[in-house]
């Protein structure tokens, strides 16, 4: 085909208006698929797939044409030219700040734009001036991955004190020390506040896809927390253990005058003698290791052993969780940042270290699946709940008299009581075990590749089937 426009021929090119319908068709083929009818070979033993068309680079055995390498060439100038463009920004939407090496912050001065609703954090600082030396006053500051995730993606300037003499510069007065490039801030910042590369590695990426990103662990007494979560682990006192116990005996000594017939356990003394062995406690009775996260965990751990790289490093909220920077909500997710080349799996006890510092989830929510008749017949049913209606006279109920409710009172299980009765619903226990009670994410940064996965605690032991 290329052979064919490099030579010049007498033969008349085809007119525009017969190139332009077949293109048109050619799309239009595209996209509506191909025509079943026109593919040949149908009735033969070994049907042929047709080519829709020859591609401008298929490779050969010759080697590409001049025409094939001119394209090539063309384009991959292109890309390179619009490589080499520089980058330019708007004076009017840049933010200005001033990174502090002792501190290991950067005080915004100039803030433009909605990224400061979510980053930063205001801090009480004393004043520069010598005659307020004794006032202080707030400002924003921003952690280092922060500032080098604005000044990495070019809304924010960063400089940097200096005491060497410097001129002024226009519409630039209240800046102190000279700007900072993307080299130097990466050079500043990497490494403070026990920042790594992967761990902003996985910070940008994070924030590139909407989420909320804060620290787990506050670098500062003056970075906003969200509030402390109770543990579900904390052990009774002695007091409510006592007050249970005592209405537990009160309870059996009250169900032995009013429980009602049990046709599985026609003896109500049995228990008294038994322990009450129903069938959940008889399986557990026959376990020869115990179940539950509440039995300690015994492992062996050396002396001088180092730090376990499994820390939770980072809070995640999700682009539809409302958040408030002062006051921080409960986070969705809290995320572990490793390196995938020199740290291995998390043992059973990293594992449980970290769950015990996790809150315990609620159960999720059943999802409810409907047709699209359902769905419709739902619009119905809210469109028309909208529309005000009058209130329609209540039936009146006849109440039962004092000495029904006291024979219900006696004898719970009785006709009153069947009919006010409300059938139970199965519960699907599956995704109460997919999620678990408590999850971590683990990012793995594999030289610049990020893979997250999720551990969770399991639930096995809590329900009725275990």
């Amino acid at each position: 085909m290329d052979d064919n426009l490099e030579l010049p021929t007498a033969t008349p090119k085809p007119e525009a208006s017969q190139g332009g319908e077949e293109e048109e068709q050619s799309s239009g083929d595209e996209d509506q698929g191909p025509d079943w009818t026109k593919i040949p070979g149908l009735s033969v033993a070994r049907p042929v797939i047709p080519k829709r068309g020859e591609k401008d680079f298929e490779p050969t055995a010759q080697g590409g044409s001049v025409l094939q390498k001119h394209v090539l060439d063309r384009s991959r100038s292109a890309m390179f030219e619009a490589l080499k463009g520089t980058r330019t920004i708007s004076h009017k939407t840049v933010s200005h700040a001033i990174w502090y090496p002792k501190l290991k912050r950067a005080h915004v001065t100039v803030a433009r734009g909605i990224h400061f609703t979510t980053m930063g954090h205001s801090v009480a600082r004393p004043s520069g001036n010598a005659e307020d030396a004794k006032k202080t006053q707030k400002r924003l500051e921003l952690l280092p991955e922060e500032a080098l995730y604005l000044v990495e993606r070019g809304t924010m300037y960063c400089w940097k004190p200096t005491d060497l003499p410097l001129h002024k510069t226009p519409l630039l007065d209240d800046m102190e020390g000279v700007p900072m490039s993307v080299q130097q801030v990466y050079t500043e910042m990497i490494g403070s506040e026990d920042l790594s590369f992967e761990k902003y590695q996985v910070y940008a990426y994070l924030r590139r896809l909407g989420y909320v990103v804060t620290r787990a662990q506050p670098p500062s007494p003056d970075y906003p927390m969200p509030p402390p979560t109770i543990s579900s682990r904390s052990l009774p006192s002695i007091l409510s253990r006592l007050c249970s116990t005592m209405a537990s005996l009160f309870s059996r000594l009250v169900h032995i005058f009013t429980g009602g017939r049990d046709w599985w356990r026609p003896i109500r003394i049995g228990p008294w003698f038994n322990h009450n062995m129903n069938n959940s406690l008889l399986l557990k009775s026959l376990r020869f290791l115990p179940s539950g996260y509440e039995v300690p965990l015994q492992v062996n751990s050396a002396p001088q052993a180092e730090k376990s790289p499994y820390q939770i490093f980072y809070n995640l909220y999700k682009p539809s969780t409302p958040f408030k920077k002062t006051a921080p909500p409960p986070p969705d997710f809290s995320v572990v940042v490793v390196d995938a080349r020199s740290t291995p799996m998390p043992t059973i006890a990293e594992l449980t270290a970290l769950f015990g510092e996790l809150p315990e989830l609620p159960p999720p929510v059943p999802r409810k699946r409907m047709s699209f008749a359902q769905q419709k017949q739902a619009a119905a049913s809210a469109s028309a709940a909208q529309t005000p209606k009058q209130p329609a006279a209540s039936p009146l109920v006849a109440q039962p008299s004092v000495i029904r409710r006291w024979f219900c009172w006696l004898w719970p299980i009785s006709p009153c009581d069947e009919k006010a009765k409300t059938p139970t619903h199965f519960t699907n226990p599956f995704p109460s075990l997919k999620t678990g009670k408590k999850m971590v994410v683990v990012a793995a940064v594999d030289a610049g590749t990020i893979s997250f996965f999720r551990f969770g605690q399991g639930v096995f032991s809590d329900w009725p089937m275990s």
